[in-house]
């Protein structure tokens, strides 16, 4: 394993500043980040990227791996929920484990900028088009969550498929992104050099806030895994390495580039705490935010920004694709 890439990627100074945030709970500083600004900065995160993206697919139009990786990113969006609900429901009732599997095919936003701040440690470039792959991956997520939930519930529930799929598609985050990555694409190049010192030149500034708070609120709720043992943290733990190693080897197959291979074990290795518990707030009230939250954002998300994008990576090295 090569270590140099390892403590590159924990000298990076977004990620020592949600070290810093978890430190600053522990003790019991009042630091805080008011919520208003967490909101903001959520959503600039969102507009930024994925304008970008839109950006950049709008340069690079349309090919055969852009065809061929989103259509892998939308089958992994499917394939995860589908197989973790029924490892899930062994253990915890039908609406958590509907709602974690929702949360664990969807993707991490957050997740994919530090990724993308990492190929550029490593000086590796990718597609505009792995913005589109993020976007596309909330929704088939979410509503296959809340179909397994409905179909395994004893409940009868008055709302349908077309609400289900509106409630998802309608979320502040997804569609923040998606009418962003729009914009990117519709926008003349001129006018969006013009935004640029927004869009890029302080992305990282606001990324490492926003990292600073997460840490905050990981720490916090790190300790609601008492009320439900090891399983959960376990899962948390291993199943998204699992989803990161099989994007590696479906990637290895196909002509895709090394960038954005490791973007697509990104997204399947990620957990939701963003777009998924705003839906599930919505359409599974009895699914309990005190454990998918705390299992995407106290465990997963800090394993992949520390070692598992290493770890893709070194695997991505290890098999070339076709």
């Amino acid at each position: 394993m090569n270590t140099d890439i390892i403590l590159s990627n924990l000298s990076n100074p977004t990620l020592l500043f949600f070290v810093l945030g978890i430190f600053a709970t522990v003790l019991k500083s009042d630091l805080e980040i008011p919520a208003s600004s967490s909101k903001f900065i959520s959503l600039y995160l969102l507009f930024s990227i994925g304008f970008k993206g839109g950006q950049e697919l709008a340069h690079s139009g349309l090919n055969e791996e852009i065809l061929i990786t989103l259509l892998v990113c939308i089958g992994l969006a499917a394939l995860v929920p589908l197989y973790t609900f029924f490892i899930l429901k062994r253990k915890l009732s039908v609406e958590n484990a509907g709602a974690i599997a929702a949360t664990y095919g969807s993707v991490s936003a957050v997740t994919f900028v530090t990724a993308t701040l990492f190929l550029d440690t490593v000086k590796v470039t990718f597609g505009g088009h792995m913005v589109a792959a993020m976007a596309l991956m909330e929704a088939p997520a979410i509503v296959i969550g809340v179909l397994l939930m409905r179909t395994y519930s004893s409940e009868k529930h008055e709302a349908g498929l077309g609400h289900l799929i509106k409630e998802s598609l309608t979320n502040g985050s997804v569609l923040m992104i998606c009418g962003s990555l729009l914009i990117g694409i519709i926008s003349d190049a001129k006018g969006a050099e013009g935004i640029k010192p927004f869009t890029t030149d302080i992305f990282k500034g606001f990324l490492a806030i926003f990292l600073l708070e997460m840490g905050m609120v990981a720490a916090r709720r790190f300790g609601t895994f008492r009320n439900y043992g090891l399983f959960v943290s376990l899962f948390a733990l291993f199943i998204p390495v699992i989803n990161g190693v099989i994007a590696v080897f479906i990637t290895s197959m196909l002509p895709i580039e090394p960038g954005n291979r490791l973007l697509v074990a990104t997204l399947a290795s990620s957990a939701s705490y963003i777009a998924v518990p705003a839906a599930m707030r919505q359409i599974a009230p009895k699914a309990d935010p005190g454990l998918y939250i705390p299992m995407a954002l106290g465990i997963t998300f800090p394993f992949n920004i520390s070692l598992g994008l290493p770890l893709y990576w070194m695997l991505i090295e290890m098999l070339p694709h076709a």
